[in-house]
């Protein structure tokens, strides 16, 4: 039998009748079984089974924080005193004196950070002539060289940092480079990327870093810090804090506020066990989340610090730095010193004053002097204009710095052209003693109750 055309055309009229006993075809027969042969499943092709990889095991919880009421009740130590002789009528502004084994620092007072137990271009005896009485050193830098057991300035009031400022800023960056990276819709800066590969890790045991002198690995924790702390000598000595970048997460920001407290807590008790004449500071934290910074003066202020430091971010810009510290300054205790980390030039600190705030610290004053610049009542002076060339007259009316009694503008106006670096010397001490006759000014006001 043969079926013309193709399948779906079949019609009775072109089939033929079969003899008897022949089977009967059907039009759909060859349909049938090439459908069968079409819907057939292919035999699977072989293939390599995949590894499941293991499932990472969930993050251990953090430990809780240490009990308030596990530590000793605080007992003022003979050799560290805060005094306040006055308090304004007028403002939150108050003068007092923060008396340590070293001497006595009038406050409100101006930090000088000297990074590497030196101020940049000047001699501490200079620095104290003009009227400095407490000077910054960062443990980080000294840790690595020359070693903690370094103490450069035995005869005056010192503090010293924990290491960990140094740590993440290096890795994170200021608030100042996230605020412009993100301006400029870029990644982070080459001097940033290279630095952030120094940091290896955070745990709850400290921070692991890469010397970024020689590259080995270290760790620094609550202890090591204290301890390194302890041999330097310094006054007033601060805990281990995490600083995490202005632009994080909320939940980031309460787990590292966390962090940072298990971590002061650590601190405060290996201080604790060994005192050697020295304070130690608590540092606030919590970003610009005043609520978390609430939590963070509640915690500390149950704990026997000597004194206490705000922290961490506090503000893309000057205007959002006053606003937060306007709300948090109510919150500190009022019968201990208030130190403001990182914050120290001549336009903020008359904003702060009447906040309350005692000591600042800043490399401001001796940076402006490396790149040429005065600081002065009326703003400041660049003085690589060249309408200094012939300015043989003192640089800064009624200012008895050295600089001013003994050199004309037009010789640092030379200075400066001819790339000497006697220049960075004499602006760095005159900037120096700008600042430490401000805060002598802001202390007068307070005593007359004008701020």
């Amino acid at each position: 039998m043969t079926v013309s055309g193709p399948p779906s055309s079949v019609s009775d009229e072109h089939v033929s009748v079969p003899e008897v006993g022949e089977p009967a075809a059907t039009t759909n027969a060859t349909t049938t079984i090439e459908t069968q042969a079409d819907d057939t499943p292919a035999p699977p092709s072989p293939t390599k089974k995949k590894r499941k990889r293991p499932e990472k095991a969930p993050p251990a919880p953090p430990p809780p924080l240490p009990d308030p009421s596990t530590f000793p009740a605080y007992v003022r130590p003979d050799y560290f005193r805060f005094e306040i002789v006055h308090v304004s009528k007028k403002s939150g502004a108050r003068v007092g004196r923060i008396h340590t084994p070293h001497g006595v620092i009038d406050t409100p007072g101006f930090v000088a950070v000297g990074t590497n137990a030196a101020l940049k271009a000047v001699d501490g005896l200079w620095a104290d002539a003009e009227g400095l009485q407490l000077m910054f050193c960062n443990t980080y830098h000294l840790l690595l060289h020359p070693g903690p057991e370094f103490m450069g300035r035995p005869d005056r009031p010192l503090i010293t940092d924990s290491g960990g400022f140094q740590v993440f800023s290096l890795a994170y960056g200021t608030v100042h480079e996230e605020v412009n990276e993100l301006k400029r819709g870029q990644g982070p800066s080459k001097h940033k990327a290279t630095a952030g590969t120094l940091m290896k890790g955070v745990s709850e045991e400290g921070v692991r870093f890469a010397s970024y002198r020689d590259g080995s690995s270290m760790l620094l924790t609550p202890e090591s810090s204290v301890r390194a702390q302890k041999a330097l000598g310094a006054d007033i000595i601060l805990p281990l804090d995490e600083l995490p970048p202005y632009h994080i997460a909320q939940g980031d920001l309460e787990a590292s506020l966390e962090r940072s407290h298990r971590w002061e807590a650590r601190s405060l008790r290996e201080h604790l066990a060994d005192p050697r004449r020295q304070a130690m500071y608590g540092i606030v934290h919590g970003g610009v989340d005043l609520a978390l910074r609430r939590r963070s003066v509640d915690y500390l202020a149950a704990l026997p610090f000597d004194g206490f430091a705000v922290g961490g971010s506090m503000g893309r810009d000057r205007e959002e730095m006053v606003r937060l510290l306007q709300g948090v300054m109510p919150m500190m205790p009022r019968d201990k010193p208030c130190h403001i980390l990182g914050i120290a030039d001549p336009a903020t600190l008359p904003r702060l004053v009447p906040l309350g705030c005692d000591t600042f610290d800043s490399c401001y004053a001796t940076r402006a002097g490396r790149h040429g610049t005065m600081l002065t009542p009326n703003g400041n002076v660049r003085v690589i204009s060249g309408t200094y060339k012939m300015a043989f007259r003192k640089p800064v009316e009624d200012c008895e710095c050295y600089t001013c009694r003994h050199h004309t503008l037009a010789y640092l106006h030379h200075l400066k052209k001819a790339n000497e670096p006697l220049m960075a010397s004499l602006l760095a001490i005159h900037n120096i003693h700008f600042m430490c006759k401000m805060m002598a000014g802001l202390r007068a006001k307070i005593l007359a109750d004008e701020i």
